[in-house]
This record gives C-alpha cells, structure tokens and sequence, in this order.
C-alpha cells in the first residue's frame, strides 16, 4: 500500500499523480475501515480527501500552518502527518482525537471542535509571523456551514481591512451537519450555479499551467475572474461579496481534481493579502452510502463497511434527547406560543420532531448560538414562548445573549441544554460541565436537571409555565433504567426524597440520581440505608428540606455530572456555611481538568460517579464517625 509509504507530508511530493490517485482511495478506504469500528465523523472527511492531499503537496507542514474549523474533518490530516500507525485509535481513550490538537502533534497548528473559529486564529497567527519578520504561508479551511455564524464574518471584515497574507478555503458541499440556511447558503448556491463555475473548472487548470506565474500574473488572474463572473452573473453583486470583504476571490472549483487545487494554491500563494480560494466537495465521497446520507455519517456510530448499516444496542433506551423532541411537540400542541429554536443541530437535539409537526414554529438559526438566543428573547417580548434548544458546550458561545438579553430583561425563554455532563469521545471541547456554574449565579434564573427520561416533559412544562427564564440540563443518551421511579409532581423549587434513611444522604442531580440509588442497594446488604435525594432544582436550592436534613443527617454526599468549581455541591456548601449548619459535605462531580475522549461510563468512574465509589464514601464518614455496619442514630 502506498500509505504505508507516508509518515510525513514531504513523502507525498515523491509520488506520481498515479500513485497520488491510488492513495486517495487508500485513505478513503482506511477512513471508512475506522469510522465502521469506532464512530466518528465520516462524510465530512471523505469529502476533503484531495484538498488534504493538495494542502500538503504544496505546503511545508508544520513550519506552513493549517488551521482546520471544527477540525472534525482533520482524519486526512492526521494520517500524512505521522500518526497513521495510531489511526485505529482514534476516538478511544488514551488514543488519537477526533479533532485537530495542538497537544497531540506539531501539525496541528490550532485546536477546536466548535465552528467558525478558523479565519480568527488564523489572522492571527498572520499577524504574529508578519511582527516577526516569518514568510510560512497561514491557510485556514472552513466548510460553508460555518458561514453562518457570526465569527467567521467578524474575522473576514477584520482580515479583509488588515491586508495580511494568507489563505481562506472554503470547502463548499452545500452541508454542515443539517442543510445549511440562511442567506449566505443562498448565495453560494448561486455561486454554484454559474457558468463560471463550470468554466473554472474547465480552464483554470489549463491556464495555470501555461503562464509563469509572477505577482503581477497572479492578481491579473484573480482580476479576470471577478470581472467575468460580474459580467455572467445576473446579479451584480453575486460575485463580490467575498472581493469587498478585501478578498481575492478564485472559485468555485472542483475540490476533487488534484492537480486544479495544486495549481491554485501555489497561485494563492503568490498573491499579495487575502484570498479566499472556493472549493466544491462532495460529503461522504466514495462510500457510496455516506453520499448518498451524507447527514447520518456526518458523526456516526459503527456502522457495517458493505451496507453503511449503522449498528444500535440491542434494546436501547429513548434518550433524554428523544423525551425532550416528544415533549415540545406536546408543548406546541397545546400552546400556540411555544417557538423552538436550534443552531442548527435539529437532528441531535431533536427539535427536527417539532420541525415536523409544527414548521411554522421551528427556527434553524445555523450555526449562531449568539443570533439564537437574541432572537429568543425578542420572541419573548411579543409573548411568544421560545424554547433554545442548544447543547451544553455551545451555549457558551452565547452567554452575553442569555445575561445580558434574556436575565436582564427577565424574558421567559427556555433553555433545553443537551449533552450536558460527560459527553465520552468527542473530547474536551464538547464537555457540557460548565453550565451548571456559569448559570446558577444568575438572577432570577430557574435551573432544573430531570433524573431520568420521564422527569423532561414535566420540567420542560413547568419552565414554560415561568414567566421568567428558565433552564433544564440533561445528559447524552440515557438512563440504564434499573430503578423504576413514579415521580412526584414538580413543585417549583422543590426536591424529591426517594428512599428516607438517616445519617448519611445522598443529594443527587440529574442522572446522577440512579448512580445515587445503585449506591444505596450495594449499602443495604450491608444494613445500611442513606437518604436520597433527587435534587430537581440547583436554583432555587430546596432550602427547607436540606434544613430538615441537617438534623438527622451529620454527614452529605453532593452527586453531579457536572464542574465541582461553582457547581451543585458549591451551592449546597454555601448555603450549609450561610446556615452555620453541623453538616460535614463531601462532594462528587468532576476536578478542574481537561476531560479527554473515552466512553462516558470510564469517564464517569474515573471521578467517582459510580456506585462503588459512592457506597465506599458512605462506608468511610461512618467508620469515621466511629460507627461500624450501621447508621449514626
């Protein structure tokens, strides 16, 4: 095999274009063999086979820097940059990252796993190298879908006006994970659509190879091509967006032909400032079942190589996902007012149910959790009942909008946070750890975290009955469902006990409350029988009860899948110390460090969210107490 060839990016350039095309289907064929046994993102990687290849050929990684958005389409990339012996690793613990890492090679010039961030880094390190006096060649390769968010525009007006040299790609295939809306997919369908664009393709090749390039040559190029594709386009300004923006533009092109992408970057190289070079690609290209459903392999669990048959759990659970998807068409059917909002992830948040049933009352904003929640709350002004459905580590991107536009107004908009918790192998920047402590501080919020699947059309109910903001958090996938729980009704601001013992109680949130009521069947062969409670609420606390729990109960064991730094057990801590109470508070949820890729249940054990652990921390404070076998009385 030819790949077997490669352990650096300089080995590609001692390849013929015949063994260049073999290693395209070598790499094609190697993506699909790991992505069938690991999961990941596969279609978005088949698509950027050639434009890898060409990237490398033409640059001196890692001295020339590639900065990949969202870095979910970097699999190419890592396996030319030395990491193809460790490619079977990838998204399993202790091995290879699903996204670009700086920590994991020199080649990775910058990390990210959320969109639009790309042209922002990589002016930046422009800058850096023209202060220094540097001459590496700064490439940053976006796909259209980040086009709909805020920061790629904000990083274009800003390179477009600073005049530094370097390389935008887009890489155009008309998807990111859903369909791409808004304007801006408009526009570049027009793009698209042109006679140039079947021109460019037919002659650029041809041209570039027969002129020298100089600078002069170069720019007159790009000139030529703005001014014929003005003189096509039906509209005038179809052409210029990009060339106002203080770009130069070449496009679009076939980001499949080699040799044509070959030819334009080493002439994008020569151009003096920005050029955005556009490129068409096919999502999933090659395996026939990722084009053909480029949306499902966009990320994907295993699946079967010979008929893309993706393989699901013998008798799985309905996710929280799907409780919540089932709950807001329940919601719309019987209030008119209830809007549901997503940035653009309808499928993993299931607001593609609502979509369904309700078209009308369903907004893809794209990929702008920003736009999202302002729009939200000028939806709450005219009374409307807007719900946000946005995962957890997203939401971040937006925590101006939910301060300063939705709590300072209090606005009742509604927050459904998804993956909220250990997410497992997607990695560090998709963990939703953090919301619980950069909400809870907010005034007059509600945050809510249902304990299983039955809990989240209640608690989605009960937040659209406030008439001021609200949030709900709920983990990815679902309970194991061993504890068959018939929950008391939500009362605002009140916890569930579930099982009444003494001396030592459990305080759960969330999912963690089955965790909780393992914990307790290990400790009752023992004759041992600690409270549990399922918290409900993180704001406002159950303040009455945890008073009544202070007298019987010496010892708390606060339990979350979520940051321990301003989390649920800091709450329970602050209003122990502001009580004075006798209350000894031990708390579990996850330290202050980057949680790496691995499965969710590993990733749970290794901070102790686990029944094991829980029943040992209880069987400790009542040896500590000096009580054996038995409950402090």
């Amino acid at each position: 095999m030819i790949l077997e060839r490669i352990d650096t990016p300089e080995d590609l350039k001692r390849l013929s274009r015949d063994e260049l095309r073999t290693l395209a289907g070598e790499l094609r064929e190697r993506i699909v063999e790991v992505c069938a046994q690991n999961g990941g993102h596969l279609a978005p990687n088949l698509g950027v086979v050639e434009l890898t290849m060409a990237l490398h050929y033409v640059l001196r990684s890692p001295q020339d820097k590639i900065v990949w958005d969202v870095s979910h389409q970097s699999y190419v990339h890592k396996l030319l940059t030395g990491r193809r012996e460790r490619f079977s690793t990838l998204r399993q613990g202790g091995g290879l990252s699903g996204f670009a890492m700086r920590a994991e090679s020199p080649h990775d010039a910058f990390g990210a796993g959320h969109a639009s961030t790309a042209v922002s880094a990589a002016l930046g390190m422009a800058t850096a190298r023209d202060l220094r006096g540097g001459d590496e060649t700064i490439v940053a390769v976006l796909g259209d879908g980040a086009l709909t968010g805020g920061l790629a525009y904000e990083a274009l007006n800003n390179a477009g006006q600073r005049k530094n040299n370097f390389i935008v790609i887009l890489n155009d295939n008309e998807m990111s994970i859903a369909p791409n809306v808004g304007s801006i997919a408009s526009y570049l369908s027009v793009l698209r659509a042109q006679p140039l664009s079947r021109f460019a393709r037919d002659t650029t090749k041809r041209v570039l190879g027969r002129v020298p390039f100089g600078g002069v040559a170069k720019r007159a190029l790009g000139t030529a091509e703005q001014a014929a594709m003005r003189m096509i386009a039906p509209d005038k300004k179809t052409a210029i967006i990009f060339e106002e923006l203080g770009f130069t533009y070449i496009g679009p092109m076939d980001g499949h032909e080699f040799d044509q992408l070959v030819a334009a970057l080493e002439a994008a190289k020569g151009i003096r400032g920005p050029v955005l070079l556009h490129v068409l690609t096919t999502k999933g290209k090659g395996y026939q079942p990722a084009e053909l459903d480029s949306r499902t392999f966009h990320g994907c669990g295993s699946f079967e190589i010979e008929n893309g048959k993706i393989e699901k759990k013998p008798g799985a659970r309905a996710t929280f996902s799907d409780a919540f998807g089932e709950a807001i068409v329940s919601a719309a059917e019987r209030d008119p007012r209830v809007v549901g909002i997503t940035a653009a992830m309808p499928d993993g948040t299931k607001l593609s149910k609502l979509a369904q049933a309700f078209p009308e009352r369903y907004i893809d904003v794209g990929i702008a959790e920003a736009h999202a929640v302002c729009c939200a709350a000028g939806l709450a002004t005219q009374g409307m009942k807007p719900v946000c459905a946005i995962y957890s580590t997203f939401l971040q991107r937006a925590y101006d909008q939910v301060v300063h536009d939705v709590v300072v107004q209090g606005l009742p908009v509604v927050f459904a946070l998804d993956r909220a918790g250990l997410v497992g192998d997607d990695g560090p920047t998709h963990m939703g750890l953090y919301d619980v402590a950069y909400l809870r501080t907010l005034p007059g919020i509600t945050l809510m975290a249902p304990s299983d699947e039955s809990e989240v059309g209640p608690m989605l109910d009960h937040a659209l009955a406030l008439e001021r903001p609200a949030a709900l958090r709920y983990p990815r996938g679902s309970t194991v469902g061993t504890h068959a729980v018939k929950h008391a009704p939500i009362v605002h601001g009140k916890a569930e006990v579930l099982r009444r013992g003494s001396g030592v109680a459990f305080l759960a949130l969330g999912n963690c409350v089955e965790t909780a009521l393992d914990a307790a069947d290990m400790l009752a062969a023992d004759g041992i029988a600690p409270t549990v409670v399922n918290a409900r609420f993180v704001v406002p606390l159950d303040e009455d009860l945890l008073a009544e729990l202070a007298a019987g109960h010496p010892h708390w064991i606060t339990i979350e899948e979520a940051s321990l730094a301003g989390g649920f057990g800091s709450a329970v801590l602050e209003f122990v110390s502001d009580r004075r109470l006798r209350v000894g508070v031990e708390r579990v949820g996850v330290a202050p460090v980057l949680v790496q890729h691995q499965s969710q249940r590993v990733q749970r054990a290794a901070f102790g969210i686990a029944p094991e652990p829980l029943a040992d921390r209880v069987r400790a404070a009542l040896a500590l107490a000096g009580v054996e076998g038995r409950p402090p009385v």
